[in-house]
């Protein structure tokens, strides 16, 4: 890194949440000197990158910054020298979404955009187009962090660890809204909470909830059992736990655990949201056009308040934060997405992991966990296999460990309804799949 000011290059600079990462940009500009940031889409996206930039120029001029905001449909002009390279790319756009959720439910399985089958979909046609960004981060930038917080996040940066030497880290929302959660249920500061946080992403538990230092897991999850108790994650459907169950468990889970644990009750829901107002994707692609037709009024230039109605606010703020925590060597504690190396025994040492880790200058250091407790073991190690052969079918375009990973997924488990999902998504996906073509 130079004194000359930070260098940040957005892949996916056209998204709707573009404006929640300049946001965070522009309230660290004191400690995290970024110059330059250059918004890269797709030339299909080159009208929402065109709208999403002249609203981060707008902001920009309002803070009295010398931030300098550039839009790019050249990926390679971007790369070149960057610092920090962020990911929030949607191979396929929401369609592909749509798509990856009705997929499964022809099949009487559940529609997700990040787990189960959707998530599969999304995770084969998203791993070529990072591999592909860090081929040319290696030549453009060697040295530039990339912070992935396009979805599936711990599969994608999984594949980026072990499939090249660019410097990754990934990100989720789901530890910073269970901790935003928390502070809500205690009436306290957001830093006065502590989660001890186990598991991959989209599979994680708070083995312990701490507030001001004091163990309160057991009273955050008598607070979630109650009947005020609302869904934090806006994309996921408002059941609430069986209390016995939970109590239970004894931890506190993430949402997306509700698709493994009331798999039932979840499946349903997704059938009747489909038939009814849509799957979520579709949901989503009328709150996007709401979005952006607020993004365009030129009087507009502060983050709108209605962006917190997508499952994924939070994720820019996240990136930011995890920016300024390397550039400044904070050695602050965060929940990121990192090499195993023997942090979780139960699992390889070549796996991503969803960990609270200490952060500084040389990147994410997870906290060491050892066994983790057997009541969570099983689904972990399940997953992570399925993860694990997602990333094989993806790099290489191998039908056979594809077939196997929707196979072993919890939320398909049979072979053949795993095959008629399977060969759907190859079908409805083949533009995004040249290396299953081959």
């Amino acid at each position: 890194m130079t004194n000359r000011g930070l260098k940040i290059a957005t892949i996916g600079g056209g998204s709707s949440y573009t404006p929640e990462l300049i946001e965070g940009f522009l309230k660290r500009i004191a400690s995290l000197p970024v110059k330059d940031i250059y918004l890269v889409d797709i030339e299909a996206g080159k009208e929402k990158l065109q709208t999403v930039t002249a609203l981060a120029k707008r902001m920009a001029a309002k803070s009295g910054t010398d931030l300098q905001i550039h839009a790019t449909t050249d990926r390679r002009e971007a790369l070149k020298d960057a610092d920090f390279v962020t990911t929030q790319f949607r191979v396929g756009n929401l369609d592909a979404r749509i798509r990856d959720e009705r997929i499964p439910l022809r099949y009487q399985r559940i529609g997700q955009e990040t787990t189960g089958a959707g998530g599969f979909a999304k995770a084969l046609r998203s791993v070529p187009v990072i591999l592909d960004i860090c081929k040319d981060m290696e030549e453009l930038c060697p040295n530039a962090w990339l912070i992935n917080f396009a979805n599936p996040s711990g599969i994608l940066t999984e594949a980026v660890l072990n499939h090249t030497s660019v410097k990754a880290i990934g990100l989720c929302n789901c530890p910073i809204n269970m901790i935003n959660d928390m502070a809500g249920k205690f009436d306290c500061p957001v830093d006065d909470v502590f989660c001890d946080f186990v598991g991959i992403n989209h599979l994680i538990w708070a083995q312990k909830v701490l507030v001001r230092g004091r163990d309160v897991t057991a009273e955050a999850i008598d607070k979630i059992c109650s009947d005020s108790a609302k869904e934090i994650m806006a994309n996921i459907p408002e059941i609430h736990y069986d209390p016995v169950f939970l109590k239970s468990l004894g931890m506190v889970p993430v949402s997306y655990l509700k698709y493994y644990y009331m798999q039932p009750e979840m499946l349903a829901e997704c059938i009747h949201d489909a038939e009814t107002k849509g799957c979520r994707g579709e949901v989503i692609k009328k709150v996007e056009k709401e979005l952006f037709d607020l993004y365009k009024d030129p009087e507009l230039d502060s983050k709108p308040a209605q962006l917190a109605s997508r499952g994924g606010a939070r994720y820019s703020d996240a990136a930011c934060s995890l920016i300024d925590s390397i550039y400044n060597n904070k050695k602050d504690i965060q929940t990121v997405n990192v090499l195993n190396r023997g942090t979780n025994l139960d699992l390889p040492c070549h796996a991503v992991i969803e960990r609270n880790c200490v952060i500084d200058a040389d990147g994410a250091h997870p906290l060491h966990i050892g066994h983790t407790p057997l009541k969570i073991r099983g689904l972990l190690q399940n997953v992570k296999a399925y993860e694990q052969l997602t990333i094989e079918a993806a790099v290489f375009g191998d039908y056979d460990k594809a077939l196997q990973a929707l196979t072993i997924h919890p939320l398909v488990n049979s072979a053949s309804v795993a095959r008629n999902i399977l060969d759907d998504i190859l079908a409805e996906n083949k533009a995004y799949l040249p290396r299953f073509q081959q």
